[in-house]
């Protein structure tokens, strides 16, 4: 790679990483993952560099290979793996503490099933579309519209908040 390529990676990434790095965590759960899940995407886009620059959208890409590498560890993690959480750990302080609710609604958002926790970070914490969503994770707009409701409605479940039902007719309606 030329060194005026490397120089334009390098600001790419020093705009974007942060950015990706939230992504990153907010679908793993897991600090040292999002790490690892970052630096493997950051070296996938390297790898491309002249051809993800050259195109429309180089952080909808990059997000996309996350969310893919993503996908892939899920694939291959044994389903016998159980993270350890070191009590006595240093943890990442975001300020989310300030969030009375956060760490109720937190492991609510981590136990649920890896597509619908992609779906629900790419929508309220990177505010995507549907659009934007069903490319980023290669599925078709109908299916991230169920996985939406069917995460809305298991957190809500989990949170203990009312059930989400579809509107009743009124009798006034029926006749």
């Amino acid at each position: 790679m030329r060194q005026s390529d490397e120089d334009r990676f390098t600001a790419f990434v020093r705009a974007q990483s942060a950015s990706l790095f939230r992504t990153a965590y907010l679908i793993t759960g897991d600090h040292q993952r999002a790490e690892d899940l970052l630096q493997s995407t950051l070296v996938r886009l390297y790898q491309r560099w002249p051809r993800v620059e050259a195109m429309e959208q180089p952080v909808g890409y990059a997000r996309k290979v996350l969310v893919n590498q993503a996908v892939s560890w899920w694939r291959r993690r044994s389903s016998r793996e159980e993270p350890l959480l070191l009590l006595d750990e240093p943890t990442w302080d975001g300020g989310v503490d300030e969030v009375t609710e956060h760490e109720r609604v937190w492991n609510a958002v981590v136990s649920l099933p890896p597509r619908q926790r992609a779906v629900m970070v790419l929508k309220y914490y990177e505010d995507l579309g549907v659009v934007e969503i069903a490319e980023t994770l290669g599925m078709a707009p109908g299916t991230v519209k169920s996985h939406g409701h069917a995460a809305a409605r298991r957190l809500a479940e989990l949170l203990g908040e009312p059930a989400l039902s579809r509107a009743q007719p009124t009798e006034e309606a029926r006749s």
